[in-house]
């Protein structure tokens, strides 16, 4: 007796220190257990027992209501306090042993205070470059987990782990869940139904079983069911998706549960169910007032149970049970209530696995304020323990655990009525989860990969992997052949090469090159892109790496533009340009709206119709700065060679065209590459017709301002023609073989035309608003060849009054824009009144004009990779989520994987450049040779993919 005193003042003095346990057990990986107890004072505090394992069962904290959840995140006093814990554990497991063992735990409870103390010895001496050096290896060890084996995990996360982010909205651990509307569920069954399959699912416990199967035939059925309370089973059948759904009331694990898991065995393989969701426990916590001895008998497996503690169970479980008749109506034998437990049960499970997917749903914590009188005894802490036992018994057998409908309810039960049941919110996602478990690997949502499976490989894909396998062994053999040393180099027989190249415009030129040089230089630079393009392909294509959804809040889109709006002007400069709306200053543009438009992308802002219409007008600008740009570039210089059009349209194209090949998507799905080329294309044609008009030409005959403008206005009919007859807009866009470059994956060509309609006057905005500066420098109006006032000082100030309305006025029309189709309407009239007036205020005043942030340049520059890039290597699934390289560390994943991003980004552009070169060379005999090869490689393409009806 002393010795238990002894034991219990340790425990008092040391183990309950902290008023929290916390468990590490080390065993089998499919464990996680999860209990609550209350401290003294009667506040709750959180128990926790984990396992190292896959990640089915992962953080089950039952957390009391009101209360903060816990954070993932260890610091240093973290890190002693987890050590603590652990010797806590150790020594209350020691206690509970000795309670039910004739031995003495002294000796090992002094053991533990030893090692206890040696702990805290280290601790205090511990080196901070040992500690950061155990956290980058957790995290390594974190990453190596999760992707061991890719693609195997994705319905395991979504049925074992996740959060609530943003506004409620639950985001399974590592992918990505689909919002599955009562149209898409139905569209789901029957396209099972289509393919052979039959929709068969059975719901099998309690009322809270009950409750998600009212909320998943509510989802399915066009008129909704309230939910009622009867202790009996339910059907639900609908013949037009081939759909039967049924609920068998078995409060209890007991024999009647028994023996309808008997009757399920006995069916035929094709009558069995798709899919089993059961669970049990409250009722037994209620009925036997939350005894020990229920808990035994309930879990019955590995313990040694006396006459006793049956007689106790056995009576009132006849009493209670045996009356009601409503446990016959599941169509199953009444049997006399004999021994039955979860240990017999279980057996069930693997008998039904090869044709039945069977969910053993853990038990949901409960608002114990809310509870009525006569639910009191329905507590957390037994809760948990009954979690324990069925955890313990159900992971010997081949069923699944679904915990994150615990983890649901835990994080949002503001809605529960009775503390028992959950809200509206909580089984909303519980059938959403359980939709994304049955549907999502036959209806392939792109924002829905929990349970999906990669795409299969295609020809295309195999060969271009091999165009880059062979560039990169050519480039390590040609590395290892020029960087051997010196005494095994024979001499060069030649060393340079004279090349005669024809330029475009007849003359001949020429250069002294070294083709060794050219060669090695080539096949790097495609190795390289080969390593980039496998990246892409890893990322996005496969389910080595994680994807999780967007999500939107106030806080996480304003917050990463403030800082880089403030980091952009930390790094403002003088530029040596003064002129009007010079190179640095555009390339200023591009950056900061490239950045804003990833933010937007990243953060899921689209649900906002305000941010998304200033979005569209940085979307415009871009267009707006591609017309003024190349318009300038045309009547200034006279160049409309065909190599030029060439080089720009193969710098638009290049990656794009790369990424079709590799990520099996249309054209069409990079849209605003399309978009910018269709533009190009249109201009340089209008500039290119006779009479061809430019600045020289302009000087000698001012009547050739006519001619221009009439170009202008023809094709502004055009545009508008266009865009009022859809059928002629349809003929046009829709006729073989253009038709592949603007369609989407569905042969639809809804997307090009609301891309095409939304910014179809943005180009010709730009066009006349660069022909209005060439003529109004031409005629002196003013002067931007000093850095002072642009206009008379008077004149400057009204231009920035109107300017300041222009931005005022668009924002005031985008407040009384309800709709996004009422605002899409109208912008294309609008686009250029915040574009103009935008570029008034930057170009107005010198100290203006000529200061520009080198930041946000930088980023300009390489606006184009970034925009395409982000499809795959920093969002993910096609853009509809974003792509996890770190779980569980939400910003430091933003971190890593901006910079892996923006890394690649710059690479591509550097990459491009030097490969423009090669493909489109200044001699237009090899120019004409290059683009007779890639229709070569075009053309059967183009006809597997029926470009040309084929």
């Amino acid at each position: 007796m002393a010795k238990d005193t002894k034991a219990c003042g340790v425990i008092s003095g040391i183990g309950m220190a902290n008023n929290h346990v916390t468990a590490h057990t080390y065993g089998d990986r499919n464990q996680r257990h999860h209990m609550t107890a209350n401290r003294d004072d009667g506040n709750p505090t959180h128990h926790v027992m984990t396992s190292s394992g896959d990640g089915n069962l992962r953080h089950h904290i039952s957390a009391p209501v009101c209360e903060e959840k816990p954070t993932n995140h260890l610091t240093a006093a973290g890190e002693i306090t987890r050590y603590l814990n652990v010797y806590n554990a150790k020594l209350m497991a020691v206690v509970f042993v000795s309670e039910e063992h004739s031995w003495d735990p002294c000796d090992f409870v002094e053991k533990y205070i030893r090692e206890l103390q040696l702990t805290l010895e280290n601790l205090t001496t511990y080196d901070e470059s040992n500690f950061y050096f155990d956290i980058f290896a957790s995290l390594t060890a974190e990453i190596c987990e999760q992707n061991t084996n890719p693609g195997a995990n994705s319905c395991t996360w979504l049925l074992s782990d996740g959060r609530f982010q943003g506004y409620n909205a639950w985001q399974p651990y590592g992918c990505m869940i689909h919002k599955y509307t009562k149209l898409e569920s139905r569209n789901c069954m029957h396209y099972i139904s289509y393919w052979g399959g039959h929709n068969n699912i059975v719901f099998l416990g309690d009322s809270r079983i009950r409750q998600i199967y009212f909320e998943f035939i509510n989802l399915l059925q066009p008129q909704v069911t309230m939910p009622f309370k009867a202790h009996s089973s339910l059907s639900y059948m609908d013949d037009k998706i081939n759909l039967k759904v049924k609920f068998f009331w078995h409060p209890c694990v007991d024999s009647n549960m028994e023996e309808s898991y008997k009757t399920l065995v006995k069916e035929k393989p094709k009558n069995r169910p798709n899919l089993l969701i059961t669970g049990s426990a409250t009722h037994t916590l209620k009925m036997f007032n939350a005894s020990d001895d229920a808990l035994v008998e309930f879990k019955a497996i590995g313990v040694n149970r006396t006459v006793e503690s049956r007689s106790l169970l056995l009576p009132v479980l006849h009493f209670w049970i045996q009356p009601s008749d409503s446990s016959n109506q599941a169509g199953f034998p009444k049997k006399n209530i004999s021994e039955a437990n979860l240990s017999n049960i279980v057996k069930y499970f693997d008998e039904l696995s090869n044709t039945t997917d069977v969910l053993w749903m853990l038990q949901d914590p409960v608002v114990e304020h809310k509870l009525s009188a006569n639910r009191t005894m329905i507590t957390n802490i037994h809760i948990d323990e009954y979690n324990r036992a069925a955890i313990e018994t159900v992971s010997k057998s081949k069923a699944q655990f679904w915990s994150s409908s615990r983890l649901v309810a835990q994080g949002y039960n503001a809605d529960s009525e009775d503390g028992l049941h959950a809200g509206k919110v909580a089984l909303t996602w519980d059938v959403q989860i359980l939709m994304n478990k049955y549907c999502n690997d036959h209806m392939n949502f792109n924002d829905g990969t929990c349970c999906s499976s990669s795409e299969p490989v295609t020809t295309l894909q195999i060969i271009t992997a091999g165009i880059f396998g062979v560039s990169l062994l050519v480039y390590l053999i040609m590395a290892v052949w020029l960087r051997r040393p010196p005494w095994k180099k024979n001499p060069p027989r030649v060393e340079y090469t004279k090349l005669h190249q024809t330029t475009l415009d007849g003359s001949i030129e020429e250069t002294r090159s070294c083709c060794t040089n050219h060669v090695y230089e080539f096949f790097a630079s495609m190795a390289r892109l080969g390593v980039i393009m496998s990246f892409f392909l890893l990322c996005d294509r496969t389910n080595f790496f994680m994807k999780e959804n967007k999500y939107y809040t106030h806080v996480n889109f304003f917050l990463p533009f403030s800082y880089l709006m403030i980091l952009g002007f930390f790094f403002t400069e003088k530029s040596d340009q003064n002129t009007f709306l010079h190179r640095d200053q555009t390339d200023e543009w591009k950056g900061w709206m490239q950045l804003v438009i990833l933010i937007y992308h990243l953060t899921g802002a689209s649900q906002v119709l305000h941010i998304y219409m200033q979005i569209r007008v940085l979307v415009s600008s871009y267009l707006f700065l591609s017309g003024y740009g190349n318009f300038y570039y045309f009547f200034m210089k006279g160049d409309f060679s065909f190599y030029r059009f060439c080089k720009v349209m193969f710098r638009f194209n290049f990656l794009v065209v790369l990424l079709c090949f590799i990520m099996n998507r249309p054209y069409q799905f990079y849209y605003f590459i399309p978009l910018v080329s269709f533009w190009f294309l249109i201009l340089y044609f209008t500039v290119v017709v006779w009479p061809q008009v430019t600045s020289a030409s302009v000087d000698s005959h001012s009547v050739q301002y006519l001619y221009l403008v009439l170009k202008i206005v023809a094709l502004a009919v055009a545009i508008t023609l266009l865009y009022a007859s859809e059928v002629f807009f349809e003929k046009v866009f829709l006729t073989n073989p253009i038709k592949a470059l603007f369609v989407t994956s569905d042969d639809s060509v809804q997307d090009w035309t609301f891309r095409w309609s939304l910014d179809r006057y943005s180009v010709l905005y730009g066009v006349v608003f660069a022909l209005c500066i060439l003529t109004a420098k031409k005629l002196k109006i003013f002067d931007d060849s000093h850095d002072g006032l642009l206009l008379p000082k008077l004149i400057s100030w009204v231009v920035v009054c109107f300017s300041f309305c222009g931005l005022l006025g668009y924002a005031i029309f985008i407040g009384f824009c309800r709709t996004k189709e009422e605002c899409n309407e109208i912008h294309p009239y609008l686009a250029f009144v915040p574009i103009v007036s935008y570029i008034f205020l930057r170009n107005i005043f010198g100290w203006v004009r000529c200061k520009y942030s080198t930041f946000f340049a930088w980023f300009g520059q390489i606006s184009l990779e970034l925009f395409i890039a982000q499809y795959h290597i920093w969002l993910a699934a096609d853009t509809h989520g974003v792509l996890v390289l770190v779980p569980n560390y939400q910003v430091m994943n933003v971190i890593i994987t901006s910079f892996v991003f923006v890394c690649a980004a710059h690479e591509i552009h550097a990459l491009t450049i030097k490969l423009t070169d090669y493909a489109v060379p200044n001699d237009w005999r090899i120019l004409l040779r290059n683009l007779i090869c890639f229709i070569a490689v075009l053309i059967p393409v183009a006809i597997t993919h029926g470009a040309f009806g084929v």
